[in-house]
């Protein structure tokens, strides 16, 4: 992928943001919250209205600026969004799933975990969960510099 990855967001299956990370330096979080937001109404709409498929996957949500937003939900409706930063090339849907798997492995594992109340609706901070998503990020952010 040529394209870094500039944010990952987990939102709740009652739309609460569960967890926020900015890889970008040039864009406040604040923005990402509102990317992370507005992708909800695109994603509750392409779960409405699409047939109903077994992919979790649902693609390119939207592009803005020069960011592409994509989206996953989980089958408990749990959201995850990645934004993209679209500097060069196109972004293939086979790399854009591996990421989703990656951060849907990660939730899982912070999920399995006895102590983790799922009902209460607030961030997720356990510093595991965090240190996987840095992971991905980085690693995906480092494979595109080495693509160019």
């Amino acid at each position: 992928m040529s394209n870094e990855i500039n944010c990952i967001a987990l939102i709740g299956k009652q739309n609460n943001p569960l967890y926020l990370k900015n890889f970008s330096n040039t864009h406040p979080d604040l923005k990402y919250h509102y990317i992370a937001h507005t992708s909800i109404d695109v994603i509750e709409e392409r779960v409405a209205s699409g047939p109903k498929n077994l992919d979790l996957y649902l693609g390119l949500l939207y592009a803005m600026e020069d960011l592409a937003v994509y989206g996953y939900m989980t089958n408990t409706r749990v959201k995850f969004v990645v934004v993209v930063s679209v500097t060069e090339g196109i972004i293939r849907d086979a790399e854009m799933k591996a990421i989703f798997k990656k951060i849907h492995s990660a939730y899982l594992s912070q999920i399995c975990n006895p102590f983790y109340n799922l009902n209460i609706q607030r961030s997720i901070d356990s510093k595991a969960f965090i240190r996987a998503i840095e992971a991905i990020g980085v690693n995906a952010n480092a494979k595109a510099t080495m693509d160019i």
